[in-house]
C-alpha cells in the first residue's frame, strides 16, 4: 500500500516477532522498513492530524463496547489480529 520511497514503522509485535516479507517489495519500490520505540511529541501531533483530515486511517481490526472488555481482551491475546482493537465509552 505504499508509494515509492514510503517508509513502514514497526512498533510491536503482538502477533509474535516471525512474519512472511518478499523482500523484492521493500527494494522494487525503494520502500525503507524500520522499527521504533520513540518519537518526539511532534510526530504524534502530526500523525493524528493526517487521521482528523482524512488522509490516513488507522488498522482497526476490531471495536468492542467497554462492557465487552474480556472479549476484546481475549482477541488481543490470541495473537491472530491485524490491526487496533478500540473500546467505545458509553455516552
Amino acid at each position: 500500500m505504499l508509494k515509492r520511497g514510503g517508509r513502514y514503522a514497526v512498533a510491536g509485535a503482538i502477533a509474535g516477532p516471525i512474519v512472511e516479507l518478499d523482500v523484492r517489495t521493500l527494494y522494487l519500490k525503494d520502500l525503507t522498513f524500520f522499527g521504533c520505540t520513540f518519537q518526539e511529541d511532534e510526530v504524534f501531533e502530526n500523525l493524528i492530524s493526517y487521521i482528523e483530515r482524512g488522509e490516513i486511517r488507522p488498522n482497526v481490526a476490531g471495536t468492542w463496547p467497554l462492557e465487552q472488555i474480556v472479549d476484546a481482551q481475549k482477541e488481543f491475546l490470541s495473537k491472530s489480529t491485524g490491526g487496533k482493537l478500540v473500546l467505545t465509552i458509553p455516552q
